[in-house]
């Protein structure tokens, strides 16, 4: 059986990496309205991280929901992270934009669909 949650429930919820660490939190999940799928999961990584207060778009299929412990958890090694491209809440980038989609989904190492 499918496992299905409101988006709402998501928001809000810690993100961790695989070894347990708090990186931050979920701010916002991106839906592509053509295909309907989750395209992006929004992070904050707060000061205690490497980025001071930034929003990152993650693929969906670099993070997975730990639905028992309320959590998400980001897959990707810490490089991965410091190198990323982030922005400031309050300017969002076009996720819309192919050039960002494959910017990202590639940054990340995930398959574009």
């Amino acid at each position: 059986m499918a496992a299905v949650l409101s988006a709402t429930t998501l928001v809000g919820d810690k993100v961790k990496n695989l070894a347990g660490e708090d990186l931050g939190k979920m701010e916002d999940i991106v839906i592509d309205l053509q295909s309907g799928r989750v395209a992006y999961g929004v992070v904050s990584f707060g000061a205690s991280f490497m980025h001071s207060g930034k929003f990152f778009a993650i693929p969906w299929a670099s993070l997975a929901v730990d639905q028992g412990d309320k959590k998400i958890i980001l897959n990707v090694p810490k490089e991965t992270l410091e190198s990323a491209e982030g922005f400031d809440k309050d300017h969002w980038p076009d996720m819309a934009d192919p050039s960002f989609r494959t910017r990202t989904y590639g940054h990340y190492g995930a398959a574009l669909w």
